[in-house]
């Protein structure tokens, strides 16, 4: 079994950008997450608080076992995960290898389900991570108007948008300034206020 403290922190080094991997259906599905093209699709989970160390390994351990063994309609998925910023947690997959489907993205949601019952965390937070001081502040959506007219979130302000869809988005959208995502719109209104 590969080490679970490989996942947590990024590695550098991406592969060729037309490298492929075959697969034979009894390998270790869990491939390091660099090694995944920049077209694998992404799911971004946001944890409603700090993830402590020994949060990251039980959520290591349980998805490296998960990821072994994950398949759709019996074809394995070739996947990986990350732990970021001691605050979210990456579940990526090679689509070009096998299509996850609607049954297999369902069970990959419900580990997260499983880990947030076993960790008490809500992985599935709706609320606004951004970046202050370079530490993750949060914020609930309906007050995202209000911090912006108090310039507690300004224009330039790193705002995580988790609804980024493959690899490639994730490593160069994923952190985007509040004036390029849908922020942009209160800082129109916070003009027509003054």
């Amino acid at each position: 079994m590969k080490s679970p403290h490989q996942h947590i922190t990024t590695s550098g080094g991406e592969p060729p950008p037309h490298h492929h991997i075959t697969i034979t259906p009894h390998e270790d599905m869990y491939i390091p997450f660099n090694i995944l093209p920049d077209s694998a699709r992404v799911w971004i989970y946001q944890a409603n608080r700090i993830l402590q160390a020994n949060d990251a390994l039980a959520i290591s351990d349980f998805l490296t076992s998960q990821i072994q063994d994950w398949s759709a309609h019996q074809q394995p998925l070739l996947a990986s995960f990350k732990i970021i910023e001691n605050r979210f947690v990456v579940i990526a997959v090679d689509e070009n290898e096998s299509l996850p489907s609607g049954c297999s993205i369902d069970k990959s949601t419900h580990w997260l389900q499983q880990l947030g019952a076993k960790l008490n965390i809500d992985f599935f937070d709706r609320s606004v991570a951004y970046l202050e001081d370079e530490s993750i502040k949060i914020l609930p959506v309906n007050a995202i108007k209000a911090a912006v007219l108090a310039n507690q979130i300004e224009s330039n302000t790193l705002i995580f948008n988790n609804l980024v869809k493959n690899k490639a988005e994730f490593e160069n959208s994923w952190k985007v300034a509040a004036s390029e995502s849908w922020v942009k719109r209160f800082f129109r209104d916070s003009v027509l206020n003054v």
